[in-house]
């Protein structure tokens, strides 16, 4: 049977997995309803930590109650703030930064990921994925803001120094109704200050 070709946020997954375990630490830069900062909580364990972030109340609130049932609270920092920000609150070095781009499933629509704060924020998690760390970013290019994301972060990513960076992008190249796509960013083992990423 031929095997389905998945989704960007399978591929993603699939990098993630190998990337953490017990004991890592992760950065879910776009909480929304908490289903993502729960499976981080889970592959990295009790001896792991997770800073989630998010602009909106309503998110931050789902996510703690979704990993107070799961009794995992303790493994996670959920702060009410733009992912642009996390390298205040992230004060030790991340296995893997996740991005899932968009909006908040089931919330409005009009309060989305901007561009400009996007590309601050994935800059901000280069500066903090320690040797050998995974970004990954899920782009969903089917709405206007999307599109302009995806152009601006191909851009961004193509300018990375592959002396310090690893950097891909996965995507479908025949579907007409624009399904997410993945750029995920390597860093390097053994780079130092002078391979560090261009200022956006």
């Amino acid at each position: 049977m031929a095997q389905d070709f998945r989704s960007a946020r399978f591929w993603a997954a699939e990098m993630v997995m190998e990337a953490l375990s017990p004991g890592s630490v992760a950065v879910d830069a776009t909480m929304g309803n908490g289903h993502d900062t729960l499976w981080l909580c889970d592959l990295v364990g009790e001896t792991g930590r997770v800073y989630a972030f998010d602009v909106q109340q309503e998110a931050l609130e789902h996510t703690r109650m979704r990993l107070q049932e799961a009794n995992m609270l303790s493994r996670a920092k959920l702060f009410l703030s733009g992912h642009q920000y996390m390298a205040n609150f992230v004060q030790e070095s991340a296995d893997c930064v996740l991005f899932n781009l968009g909006w908040l499933p089931g919330a409005a629509h009009c309060v989305t990921t901007k561009t400009q704060t996007t590309l601050t924020a994935v800059q901000a998690a280069l500066a903090i994925l320690k040797d050998g760390g995974l970004l990954t970013i899920c782009v969903y290019p089917g709405h206007e803001e999307g599109m302009r994301e995806l152009d601006a972060l191909i851009e961004w990513a193509s300018a990375l120094n592959p002396q310090a960076f690893d950097v891909i992008h996965k995507r479908y190249l025949n579907q007409r109704n624009n399904p997410p796509q993945l750029i995920a960013v390597r860093k390097r083992p053994g780079n130092n200050a002078k391979n560090k990423p261009k200022s956006v």
